[in-house]
């Protein structure tokens, strides 16, 4: 006879763990499982933390406790060109008080104490383990648990919680996701890189816990995406994240992507001395609010990167607090609905409205448009580039009389077929996306 829980949770990375420790906490039967030898163990290391306000209200002060990094007291967003850097640079004292804005992490770290604070609350955690498909009832077409790759590994549950990232296998035999587009797939590459500590904090100015995240725009001709690099205690998480789309139509590898954008003038100075002491993949869904489909059915409830909750506009590239997000109001709608005693997965539509009344798909639909946005060839390629010829003119001072900043402008436009109206409407697009 199958087992059976309250709730199956599939998938201990942050949305799953945060599912599981809300529903245990609700006091119901939960099995978490994760195919790793532990939870992280098949994540990628690095990672910006941005929900750390939202994880302060699940487990009050985390920090004293999780295995965070640095918190971010300053934030760099840098466009580049091919040789040239803008770059703008925000520090905030508020950043550098609790409950901070931002941690950066290692994810493999990180999300084995998650998992740990859901085993706490009462849930169980089942290791080692694929998650081959879902378990149905077929006279009204109800998920009812879980097929996994063990000797008589049916698992029965009143409702499941997928978690199993952006491939979405589990949603995907529901019929909740499309098809995936590479359009609106990404692929991050990511190093993490050893530096003595003195050296870092030293190289990028910090002092004590403090950390900073450096993302950027452009500076990858052909490829639409960014980079990043993140302080860690004592390495640096480096890496690009591109369009599977442009990777295909470029015939690009991914690692030499990072390893140019490791030499560039801007970013080499950054990394120099410091030893590579791991490399990963991973793929991103970056499709936003469109992209999403449906996040339930009856008995099943989809959260995290396997329902495409990333942010991407440019300003903003957020993942974990929108899977915490998700997989806190998964959890609370699977008790919110067993409490009531009836059929466990018929009235999982809530878990839909939670995420529309909360920030989680309420930000990804203030910004529907920002994807596409970003991702065009005129902000990854071609206003770098004008700004950087800008910019170079203005602060290079020659033995003659000195243009005004209105007539550099208009002859840099002129010489790449642009006019002051076309630069005004696509200025105006991007304050639409992002502004209004």
């Amino acid at each position: 006879m199958a087992p059976k829980y309250d709730v199956v949770v599939v998938g201990a990375g942050p949305a799953g763990s945060a599912a599981a420790l809300t529903a245990a906490r609700a006091g119901l039967a939960v099995l978490l499982i994760e195919r790793g030898a532990y939870p992280g163990a098949k994540n990628v290391s690095g990672a910006a933390f941005y929900g750390s306000r939202l994880l302060h209200q699940l487990i009050p002060e985390f920090w004293k406790q999780a295995p965070v990094e640095r918190y971010v007291s300053r934030r760099v967003l840098n466009v580049l060109t091919e040789t040239d850097q803008i770059a703008l640079s925000f520090r905030s004292e508020s950043f550098t008080e609790p409950p901070y804005n931002a941690w950066t992490v290692l994810r493999p770290r990180f999300d084995r104490w998650l998992a740990s604070e859901a085993v706490r609350a009462g849930a169980t955690l089942l290791t080692d383990t694929v998650v081959d498909g879902l378990l149905w009832d077929p006279s009204n077409r109800q998920v009812v648990g879980v097929k996994t790759r063990r000797p008589n590994g049916d698992i029965e549950a009143s409702v499941v919680i997928a978690c199993d990232g952006v491939n979405a296998f589990l949603a995907r035999e529901a019929g909740l996701r499309p098809p995936a587009d590479p359009h609106q797939l990404a692929l991050g590459v990511k190093e993490v890189i050893a530096l003595d500590r003195a050296q870092l904090e030293d190289r990028f100015h910090l002092v004590g816990q403090e950390g900073v995240v450096q993302e950027y725009l452009g500076g990858l001709p052909g490829i639409r995406g960014g980079a990043f690099l993140y302080t860690n205690r004592e390495s640096l998480s480096i890496g690009v994240i591109a369009q599977i789309a442009s990777l295909i139509e470029s015939r690009q590898a991914p690692y030499t992507l990072l390893e140019r954008f490791k030499t560039h003038p801007a970013v080499a100075p950054l990394v120099r001395g410091g030893v590579v002491v791991e490399y990963a993949a991973h793929m991103i869904p970056e499709a936003g609010y469109d992209g999403i489909g449906e996040v339930w059915c009856p008995g099943l409830m989809v959260a995290g990167d396997a329902a495409g909750l990333v942010l991407n506009a440019g300003i903003y590239l957020e993942g974990m607090n929108f899977a915490i997000g998700s997989g806190i109001a998964a959890g609370e709608t699977a008790a919110a609905v067993l409490a009531q005693g009836g059929p466990g997965g018929q009235n999982l539509r809530r878990y839909r409205e939670l995420l529309e009344e909360r920030f989680v798909l309420a930000d990804l639909r203030r910004y529907r448009k920002a994807p596409s946005l970003v991702m065009a060839p005129e902000w990854q390629e071609t206003y770098p580039e004008l700004a950087a010829e800008v910019l170079r003119a203005v602060f290079t001072v020659h033995p003659t009389p000195r243009a005004k900043a209105g007539a550099i402008v208009g002859e840099v436009l002129r010489r790449h077929g642009r006019s002051w109206w076309q630069a005004g409407r696509d200025l105006w697009r991007l304050w639409r996306v992002l502004g209004r």
